[in-house]
């Protein structure tokens, strides 16, 4: 069941260049920590698929496996894995999300 679970993930991240597995989804969050990362994201102008990991108890799990990083939510860029909330919120005081993001060609100027 695992193996189905991550071939999921690693589908949904290779085919979106931002994926974020997140409470809700990011017209209607479920959680403060997925409405902050929804919030940079769009504050960014940077297009996104949310995956809403509520409505799928093994995906919920599943993620958390897949990186070993126990919450949600998790940002994907470019198939790679940068983090949780704070993490995102950090990266973007310092400008370093907006980097990341300009880097892989995501970032609107």
């Amino acid at each position: 069941m695992q193996n189905e679970v991550f071939d999921r993930i690693r589908q949904e991240i290779s085919d979106n260049d931002v994926v974020l597995y997140m409470k809700g989804s990011a017209v209607f969050p479920q959680c403060g920590y997925s409405a902050a990362v929804v919030q940079v994201l769009e504050s960014l102008r940077v297009p996104f698929k949310d995956i809403d990991v509520l409505s799928d108890p093994q995906l919920s799990q599943g993620i958390k496996d897949f990186t070993n990083w126990p919450t949600t939510p998790q940002l994907y860029v470019k198939g790679e894995f940068v983090g949780g909330c704070d993490i995102v919120r950090e990266m973007y005081a310092a400008g370093e999300l907006q980097q990341l993001l300009a880097e892989k060609g995501l970032l609107k100027q």
